[in-house]
């Protein structure tokens, strides 16, 4: 992934919109650079107090996919947008949003309850900052139009509570109709947090030395007597001091297999973590290689437009007279008077 500046995030908040490939792949990249979430959020609140009512939805959501996927290895974000978002709530209140876009917030407020994304207290502070105003604002909808949205939202939302978060997906587009809403108000697959190159490339080196990679233990093992592990040959023990022989061998055959296995079990749950790490990483670069397509795709579209209009450029150039080669007036130009001749008294 690029390095961060405050110049590359400004240029991806730009390009930013309400595609779900769009918003995933930007909080995948901040994600990665979470050691920056206080500058972040920073800039992510000064857009929203500057954005439209769109932008604002989109960086909204952008808000929700950074904080839901990045609990785990970036609850920094969280802690930081905690200290924005009653800010936001209220300014994209004050803009007089339409009704459309404050049932999307007012959905997303209701996600964060009930996952406990926020506290109680601070979820109502978010909405006491988005809702103080709507009443004072029209909504341009009769009220049995808004009473049977809010039936759909909560019979959908008691589907999804009993069906998983699948259906929960489903509710908000139907809530927010023809495809709208953002599938990470509610994905139903959430997406694992990419590991660093660095994190991922250390546990790709710690296996190199893993305990099935150790031929003298191994050795060890293959090297123990057959006794021990045979109990028909208990029969043709001679004596006491024959049998404590064989207890203080097998005794130790036990410790050093034990030890043995104990550390296989736990090579296999390295190995398990490190595939789920390459798994995530290979799909965030799948998706950063789809976006790289994609704008690839854009750009040589725009290269294409810009290399015809060149091309008309000089073609018009060409059927252009040349001004050297004009006629000149017959008699020639007359001469421009000069400054004394301007100011002479007659």
């Amino acid at each position: 992934m690029t390095g961060f500046t405050e110049g590359s995030l400004n240029s991806r908040l730009k390009d930013l919109n309400s595609s779900q490939q769009s918003i995933q792949t930007l909080s995948l990249w901040l994600i990665h650079h979470r050691k920056y979430a206080h500058t972040v959020v920073k800039i992510w609140s000064r857009e929203i107090l500057a954005g439209s009512e769109s932008k604002q939805l989109t960086l909204m959501y952008l808000a929700n996919d950074i904080i839901q996927n990045g609990k785990k290895k970036g609850p920094e974000y969280g802690k930081e947008f905690g200290k924005e978002l009653a800010k936001a709530f209220k300014q994209i209140s004050l803009n007089n949003c339409s009704s459309k876009t404050r049932q999307s917030l007012t959905r997303l407020l209701n996600i964060w309850e009930e996952r406990g994304v926020y506290s109680k207290i601070q979820i109502d502070e978010f909405k006491d900052a988005f809702g103080k105003e709507s009443a004072k604002k029209p909504t341009g909808e009769p009220p049995s139009k808004k009473v049977k949205h809010s039936h759909n939202h909560k019979s959908k939302k008691t589907k999804s509570q009993n069906n998983g978060i699948k259906k929960d997906k489903e509710v908000i587009v139907e809530v927010d109709g023809a495809k709208e809403l953002h599938v990470t108000l509610s994905p139903k697959t959430p997406v694992n947090d990419p590991p660093e190159p660095e994190e991922l490339i250390k546990a790709l080196n710690d296996l190199e030395n893993a305990p099935s990679c150790d031929a003298v233990v191994r050795e060890r093992i293959s090297k123990l007597p057959p006794e021990i592990a045979d109990v028909s040959l208990l029969s043709q023990l001679k004596g006491k001091d024959e049998g404590e022989e064989l207890l203080r061998k097998v005794n130790d055959a036990v410790a050093l297999l034990t030890d043995y296995n104990t550390r296989l079990v736990c090579e296999m749950e390295d190995r398990k973590k490190v595939f789920s790490m390459l798994h995530d990483f290979i799909q965030s670069q799948r998706d950063l290689i789809d976006q790289a397509e994609q704008r690839l795709h854009e750009y040589q579209g725009k290269l294409q437009k810009v290399c015809q209009v060149r091309q008309e450029v000089n073609t018009h150039l060409q059927n252009l007279p040349d001004l050297a080669q004009l006629p000149s007036v017959k008699g020639g130009l007359a001469p421009l008077p000069s400054a004394g001749d301007l100011f002479t008294v007659g």
